[in-house]
Formats: structure tokens, sequence, C-alpha cells
């Protein structure tokens, strides 16, 4: 699979309400863990071009949220308070330290979420294609109102093809996106819906400031969903965070440039250890 897939460990990790998640752990305990977190409707694959260039000494955690991939599926319970809530539970039931807490898309509105939610367990965040909200953005509500909420099982590859295509701006490792068209048509209808519509409604703008951690945002100058303003409206929000654009990199810039990608969560990890 990759240069550490004999570290690699995959397992299911059973949480106090009855959910269980599927989770990809690599690298040995001890540390500040590095938590990933994939975007909708992809699963912890999203960042298998990632995990061979992260420093092998970080214990890093990459479950596929509820939903996705091979995590449990309910029939409800998608709004962002119901994802933010399992990793608080998968912290606690791997009994892992603060950990660096990086998303992509709406990982990392979860990954925010977390930092604010509760501090206690983040010491520091990175924003890969960052929504700063969802419900202003016309195109969005218009696609979730036309395309998702009329969804019914199975959901047709051609609709799971055109959505991960239109992340790209740029050229990808070959297999790969066929790869996550796979994992998006392995999301039931039901938690397209609601992943989608929690998204809607989730707000967090006026608590953003609460983030007493370091954040780096990571955006994507060619991103077809996200727009610049929006990482300028969290970096202005949050005290301590800053702006990285990546020219040319479309919406899964980490698709695009893994190594790249790893490279930013390898120095920002270090960072943050070397703070007090």
């Amino acid at each position: 699979m990759n240069r550490h897939s004999a570290a690699l460990e995959l397992r299911r990790v059973a949480l106090p309400s009855g959910v269980a998640l599927e989770v990809a752990e690599q690298g040995p305990r001890g540390g500040t863990p590095l938590l990933l977190l994939h975007g909708a409707t992809d699963s912890w694959l999203s960042f298998e071009p990632v995990l061979p260039h992260l420093d092998p000494d970080r214990h890093v955690v990459v479950p596929s949220q509820r939903g996705h991939g091979d995590s449990d599926k309910p029939a409800q319970g998608y709004r962002t308070d119901d994802f933010v809530a399992d990793l608080v539970a998968l912290i606690e039931a791997l009994g892992l330290p603060p950990v660096i807490v990086a998303g992509h898309s709406m990982g990392s509105t979860h990954a925010l979420r977390l930092a604010m939610d509760r501090p206690d367990l983040v010491r520091g965040v990175v924003g890969l294609a960052a929504f700063a909200s969802y419900g202003d953005k016309p195109e969005l509500v218009q696609w979730i109102a036309d395309v998702v909420r009329p969804l019914a099982d199975p959901v047709s590859r051609e609709l799971a093809q055109e959505f991960q295509a239109s992340t790209l701006a740029r050229p990808i490792a070959p297999g790969l996106l066929p790869r996550m068209v796979e994992q998006s048509l392995r999301v039931p209808a039901h938690a397209w819906r609601g992943l989608f519509d929690g998204l809607l409604e989730d707000d967090f703008s006026d608590r953003v400031s609460r983030i007493a951690a370091p954040v780096l945002l990571i955006a994507a100058e060619a991103d077809a969903y996200v727009p610049a303003a929006d990482a300028t409206r969290l970096q202005r929000a949050i005290p301590h965070a800053r702006i990285e654009t990546w020219a040319g990199a479309g919406h899964a810039l980490h698709w695009e440039e893994p190594e790249r990608c790893a490279a930013r969560l390898v120095a920002f990890a270090r960072e943050v250890d070397a703070l007090p």
C-alpha cells in the first residue's frame, strides 16, 4: 500500500453511543498525536496518499467518520454536533493526549468545532480548503436542494464521479479518483442528505474566536467550492491563525500535492510540539 504499510493498523472502535468507527493508525504512541479528518463522502483513504510522507515517529489517527467507509451508518445523526461528539468519544476511547487535528473540507469544519467545543483536547488545527460557512454559497445551496435532497439508494456512479472530479484542478495519482468514487458510493443516500443539510444549518462564525490553539489554514487558489474570502474571514476571527494559499490547487489539494501536504503537517506539528 505504502512504505509504512507494515505499521498501518486498521480496526473498528466502538463508541459509548453505540456507533463504531473504522480507524487507521500509524506510528508509535507517545508525543502529540495527529488526527486527520476526511471530507464529505470520503473515508480514511482520503489521506492514504499523504500517510507515507508523514513523520514515521508521529502517532497518526485517521477515522472514517460516521456514515463513511466501514464505519457504522446510523439512520440519523449527521449534524456537525454528532460528528464532533464522535471525535470526542474516539479521543477518549483511544486514551489520546490532546491532539493536533487536521481536516479537509467538511473535516476542517469538524476540526474547528472540536477546537471550539473541547479546547482541552486540541493543541493545534490545520484546515485544508476550510469553509467559513456553507449557507452563503448559492451554488452549493442549490446543488444540495436539486441533487442531494432527492437522493435515494443506490447513489448513482455518475453523481459520485462528478462530485469527486469537481474537487480537482490538476491531475492526481492514477487510480486515486476511481478509488474515491467507490468511497462515495459506499455512503448511503440518507447520510449524504443528513451531512449536507447539517453543514448548511451549522453556522459557527460567532464562536471561532474562542479557538486559542494555533491554526494553519491552507487555501486552494483554484478551489471550486471555497472562495478565498472564507480563509480570510476565519483568519481574522481566530486569534492565532495564519493562511497559506497554494497557487493552482483545487479543493482536494491533498490529493494533488500529497507530499507538500505532508510536509506542511509535519512542520506545523513540530511547531506545536515546541510550544510550552
